[in-house]
């Protein structure tokens, strides 16, 4: 009996949580929930200035001014929302803005992809020095090429045009695209095409059935940075776009800012809340082709 009780009690004494063990999921709780408040605070500070954004494009003039300030409206209204989209030439430069964008999109997308297939499919002299290069350039401020792209255009007659534009915008984007295309080619093992060769699929069957499905994840989330950067672009459009009935939005956005009093701070936010409006949607509708992509991939790899 004397054995069997000393079993027993053994067997509760291991049951029980040791102290040593109590205090390290304790700590293991605090660190969590440190990291969950560190997380919340970095959201409450990106987030915030896009609510005081919307939350002052439905305010009352009185309110947008009043002090101290209010978070929300007591009375919205969508008058600043209206008197924004009447202002000259808005839809002139939401059409503009959409037209540049569509193009820098589809022709970065199909040039960004072949040149990323070229340099991590193919072996040529040159390869690596080529990356090397896409590196470099992407290292290069903005602001001292716009000296150099503007003479060029204005070589060729593309100043005050939005095919100017369009081409500046390539060739800020493109690095980035051939450098992160590359890497999801680069990811794809190669044996998935030769597998396909083997069953007698060709060269292009291999390339159109199993690289573009497995890269499109890719193609997604390049083409929706490519959208968002050359939608927000401001520096290169303000000096290439003269004519106002050329201009993109971001800079007719411009046009709102005076000196401190005279700033329309209603009509601003209305119109920096429709700005963002096409990048949002824009997100919200490629962000369920990205998820479908990768798990269509995962299944095919």
């Amino acid at each position: 009996m004397s054995s069997v009780g000393d079993v027993t009690r053994a067997r509760v004494a291991r049951a029980k949580p040791r102290p040593a063990s109590i205090r390290r999921a304790r700590r293991r709780r605090l660190r969590r929930a440190a990291w969950n408040v560190v997380g919340l605070a970095l959201f409450a500070v990106l987030v915030f200035p896009v609510f005081w954004m919307i939350s002052t494009a439905f305010k009352q003039d009185t309110e947008i001014n009043s002090f101290p300030p209010t978070f929300l409206s007591g009375e919205p209204t969508l008058q600043h929302f209206r008197d924004a989209s009447a202002r000259p030439y808005f839809w002139d430069t939401v059409k503009n803005s959409l037209i540049v964008v569509g193009a820098v999109v589809a022709l970065s997308m199909v040039v960004a992809f072949l040149a990323a297939v070229a340099l991590a499919k193919y072996r040529f002299s040159g390869n690596k020095l080529f990356v090397v290069f896409v590196i470099g350039i992407l290292m290069l401020p903005q602001a001292g090429l716009v000296i150099p792209l503007y003479v060029v255009l204005a070589r060729y007659g593309l100043t005050n045009e939005l095919m100017g534009l369009v081409l500046t915008h390539m060739v800020i984007l493109l690095p980035f695209a051939v450098w992160t295309l590359r890497g999801f080619i680069m990811g794809i093992p190669k044996e998935l095409e030769e597998a396909a060769m083997v069953d007698g699929s060709s060269r292009l069957g291999a390339f159109t059935r199993i690289l573009l499905p497995l890269v499109a994840p890719g193609l997604v989330a390049t083409s929706v940075f490519v959208f968002i950067t050359s939608w927000n672009e401001y520096i290169f459009a303000n000096v290439i776009l003269t004519d106002q009935s050329n201009q993109t939005l971001t800079v007719w956005l411009s046009y709102f800012y005076g000196s401190s009093r005279n700033t329309d701070w209603g009509g601003l936010m209305a119109a920096s809340t429709l700005t963002a409006i096409p990048v949002v949607i824009f997100f919200l509708l490629v962000q369920r082709k990205i998820a479908f992509g990768l798990t269509a991939g995962a299944v095919k790899a």
